[in-house]
């Protein structure tokens, strides 16, 4: 059976995790306005409040010992004690941070310790980041999965110690680390992405139909019928589901494989136009600029001279 998210994970290629450990003593509060990677959050002891910014919102949760967090998309965030509100988007925040090996200490360095938490920063090294990053939720938020922390502590323990082979045991261990986390969220809180769509029995079989034949002619009725739906239904559950409507997906989709193969190399635009399902070049070229914003046949270059440089 195809599995949409276990595709979108290995095509965004993570790898070369940061983590360290964060010690902090109430009240305290800490905002990340730094954009562009992916921020993980593991609580080890304790309890503290995340609150994430969104377009015209921003979303607060309580983490717990246990708990697992996880910021795929570029945006910023706060994190912060329970007693006190959480900072607003654009607050100035004073809580001293001082660094202790192998990571921080947050607030009165003499106060009693109400949190201990492993955070950390990983990278996505598929170019295609910028298009399928949209596709997974806004945010994640996982309780009662000590497997996770497992990993994380793994993740933690290579990124500080010198073995061989460490980048590609650390690559690996970050790829089951987002795996597992979006597969644990399908039944608790996540974001409109591919995870609650996934979640969604009907929705379900319409994400597998697209991922497992992104040639064929979608169209709504169709999808809707793979879904077994009314059109109407299928398109506002779908839409709200999964943050975008079912044919922007799958364009989504398709230009993501259609990027793939143009970095490989190995086929002719016409060909890789025919398999994410445009009967066409020029239709292709048209949808394919639009979206990425530039046409295949210059992607194609400039991929090529990066790789050669």
């Amino acid at each position: 059976m195809v599995d949409p998210l276990a595709e979108v994970v290995s095509l965004l290629q993570p790898g070369a995790p940061f983590s360290k450990m964060v010690v902090a003593s109430a009240p305290w509060a800490v905002r990340r306005t730094e954009l562009g990677q992916p921020f993980y959050c593991v609580v080890l002891e304790g309890s503290c409040q995340l609150t994430v910014d969104g377009p015209g919102r921003s979303d607060t949760m309580t983490l717990n010992a246990g708990d697992f967090a996880l910021i795929p998309a570029a945006r910023s965030f706060a994190t912060s004690s329970l007693d006190r509100p959480p900072p607003r988007a654009g607050e100035a925040v004073n809580t001293p941070i001082a660094p202790m090996p192998g990571g921080a200490r947050v607030g009165d360095p003499d106060g009693a310790v109400d949190v201990r938490m492993l955070v950390g920063n990983c990278v996505l090294g598929s170019p295609d980041a910028a298009l399928l990053v949209p596709l997974l939720p806004q945010w994640v938020h996982v309780r009662n999965e000590p497997r996770l922390a497992t990993l994380v502590q793994l993740l933690g323990d290579e990124t500080r110690a010198d073995r061989p082979a460490r980048d590609i045991v650390m690559a690996r261990l970050l790829e089951v680390l987002l795996i597992e986390a979006f597969r644990s969220s399908a039944s608790t809180a996540a974001s409109p992405g591919l995870v609650r769509g996934l979640s969604d029995p009907k929705l379900a079989l319409a994400l597998r139909s697209m991922h497992a034949q992104p040639a064929a002619p979608w169209n709504m009725a169709q999808l809707a019928r793979e879904a077994a739906m009314s059109r109407s239904a299928f398109f506002d559950r779908f839409s709200r589901t999964v943050g975008i409507t079912p044919m922007d997906y799958l364009q989504t989709w398709r230009m993501a494989i259609a990027q793939q193969l143009l970095r490989q190399r190995a086929l002719p635009i016409a060909e890789i136009a025919e398999r994410v399902g445009y009967s066409s070049v020029s239709a292709f070229g048209v949808a394919f600029t639009r979206l990425v914003g530039v046409s295949p046949g210059r992607y194609a270059k400039a991929e090529a001279q990066a790789t050669a440089a």
